[in-house]
């Protein structure tokens, strides 16, 4: 079934510059009056072709715009083509003499696919999924990454932030051979990845998101090469990422301080991990300091003037446009500590993985941070998402990780 779907007068422009996203306010008429999700056909008042979408009012964005082509046929075999040219455009990252096997093959509405975020890890691949699109269409997924990449294992799972909204289950779900397979989620084991020859072990099913942070892959590399002879502070490390990629630069020291004692305690374990691969001296985790609890108020309770670098990496603080205001001021709190804590001419890298934030916006924050700390901030380096999370033009909410390189004078 095709429903047709008339938008307000005055709503439709943005949709017609290709921006995927119809809330219910936007719409005029569905036709026919069911409420099952299917495909649509979507229209101007003026009876005007705008895209073609997916159509299901339980889901807190009712109608994803997934094709501008009046022509285009919808259904499976559209999806699994989607599926297949995300993949095929990330294709030079699976070079057989990589020193990376960790990396996004889809990246939600910026592959014109809305709630699939798809890694791939070594052999394995985990999906999560944010919207009941995703969800519906996971099965033909997977049959499409199978036969393109054959992994060892997919695991698919929800979005905790977006699982209630969209009515989605949080129980994790494994495929092998496009197959779906029950299994214990703690029979599951780690799975070691390899990013710019710096080795991880990825947990099977527990962690953070999908467990990995593949975004900040070229941001680490940056702060490697500002960390010779530096004494570092990594806040909101998780498992250290960021401090082996200082380590390898050369710092003097890190501490590293997370809210998780256990990923802390795993940051230690990867640390030895890749002393005895020979990626960092030896008796680097001699350099590491570790320290759990709440980010904020360790960073507060830091002595002033010790440190050369700092990296400031906090988790997503405005989830929605409504938390935006609440959040500007936790993101000008944080970086005005850490203006006030660094060294003069210290280097500091910040971000913000809010994509409700937008990049004037949170240059703006910097700047009263740096007002508030009676400091000047120096841009060194603008920083943003890795290839394989591009940033679609007519969706600037896909631009959502952001960060600077700034030089702190006093």
């Amino acid at each position: 079934m095709n429903y047709t779907i008339t938008i307000k007068e005055g709503k439709e422009k943005q949709l017609l510059r290709h921006h995927p996203w119809v809330f219910s306010g936007a719409i005029k008429k569905v036709e026919p009056q069911f409420n099952i999700a299917s495909w649509a056909d979507v229209y101007t008042e003026k009876g005007v072709f705008i895209a073609k979408g997916w159509y299901d009012e339980k889901s807190h964005i009712v109608l994803h715009l997934l094709s501008w082509n009046e022509k285009e046929k919808m259904g499976e075999a559209f999806v699994k083509r989607l599926v297949r040219e995300a993949i095929l455009r990330r294709r030079n990252f699976f070079s057989k003499d990589s020193t990376t096997n960790a990396f996004r093959l889809i990246h939600g509405e910026a592959d014109f696919l809305p709630g699939f975020a798809v890694d791939a890890y070594a052999s394995n691949v985990r999906i999560i999924l944010s919207s009941r699109f995703a969800a519906a269409f996971l099965q033909s997924a997977v049959e499409e990454i199978d036969s393109l990449i054959h992994p060892n294992l997919i695991i698919a799972t929800s979005d905790k932030d977006y699982a209630s909204s969209e009515g989605l289950s949080e129980r994790n779900r494994y495929f092998i051979g496009a197959e779906e397979k029950k299994m214990a989620d703690d029979a599951i084991g780690p799975v070691t990845i390899l990013e710019n020859g710096i080795y991880y072990e990825i947990p099977g099913t527990k962690g953070q998101k999908s467990g990995f942070y593949v975004d900040q892959r070229d941001n680490r590399v940056i702060a490697e090469e500002y960390a010779q002879g530096k004494t570092c502070l990594d806040v909101c490390s998780y498992t250290g990422a960021f401090t082996l990629h200082l380590l390898k630069g050369g710092a003097k020291s890190v501490k590293a301080i997370d809210s998780s004692e256990s990923a802390l305690r795993h940051l230690l374990y990867q640390t030895h991990l890749n002393e005895e691969k020979g990626t960092i001296e030896k008796k680097s985790r001699e350099k590491v300091e570790i320290l759990s609890g709440d980010c904020f108020e360790l960073l507060r309770a830091e002595e002033g003037g010790k440190y050369d670098l700092i990296v400031l990496d906090p988790p997503k603080l405005a989830k929605t446009k409504g938390a935006l205001e609440n959040a500007m001021k936790a993101y000008k709190d944080l970086n005005r500590v850490a203006m006030e804590k660094i060294k003069n001419g210290g280097i500091l890298i910040t971000f913000s993985c809010s994509g409700a934030l937008s990049r004037e916006d949170f240059r703006t924050v910097l700047s009263w941070s740096a007002k508030d700390a009676r400091v000047e901030a120096e841009i060194l380096r603008t920083l943003s998402q890795g290839e394989d999370h591009p940033i679609r033009l007519s969706f600037p909410e896909s631009e959502y990780l952001k960060g600077y390189v700034l030089r702190i004078i006093k």
